[in-house]
C-alpha cells in the first residue's frame, strides 16, 4: 500500500520540478560603448601586424650599412620564401632580421638552415 501511495507523489513532484525549469526568459541588453574603442582596436591589429606588441624571436643575418642590408635582404628573399626578412634601423646601423618564431626551438630550427648561405646569422630577442 505504501508503494502505490509514493509512487505518484515522486512522478509530480519530478513533473513540477521538470516543468518549471523550461520556462524560458527573454530579456534584451544595450551595450553602451566609447566611440574610441574601434579605432583602438584598428590600432592595436595593426601594432600586432607590424611586430609591435608581440615579443618574439628573430634571427639576424646582418648589421651595418643601409647598402649591406638591402644586399643582403634581397639576397635573403631571392633564396627563402618561408620568412619574411625586415630591415630595422637602430642607429647608426642597419639590420636584416628574419621572422618572428614563437620559441626558441623554432628560431633554432630556421638558424640551421639560414646559417648555409648566412654563416654568421644567429638567433636573439630583441627589446621592446
Amino acid at each position: 500500500m505504501k508503494r502505490t501511495f509514493l509512487k505518484p507523489l515522486l512522478f509530480c513532484f519530478l513533473g513540477g520540478i521538470i516543468t518549471s525549469n523550461l520556462n524560458a526568459q527573454t530579456a534584451t541588453s544595450n551595450i553602451i560603448q566609447d566611440s574610441r574603442i574601434p579605432e583602438l582596436l584598428s590600432l592595436k591589429s595593426k601594432m600586432t601586424n607590424d611586430d609591435e606588441l608581440i615579443d618574439r624571436y628573430k634571427v639576424q643575418l646582418y648589421y651595418g650599412t643601409v647598402t649591406g642590408a638591402n644586399s643582403v635582404h634581397s639576397k635573403y628573399r631571392s633564396r627563402f620564401t618561408e620568412w619574411n626578412p625586415k630591415i630595422v634601423y637602430e642607429s647608426p646601423n642597419y639590420k636584416v632580421w628574419v621572422g618572428n618564431f614563437r620559441n626558441r626551438l623554432e628560431a633554432d630550427r630556421a638558424l640551421i638552415q639560414i646559417q648555409k648561405l648566412f654563416p654568421n646569422a644567429f638567433v636573439m630577442k630583441p627589446e621592446r
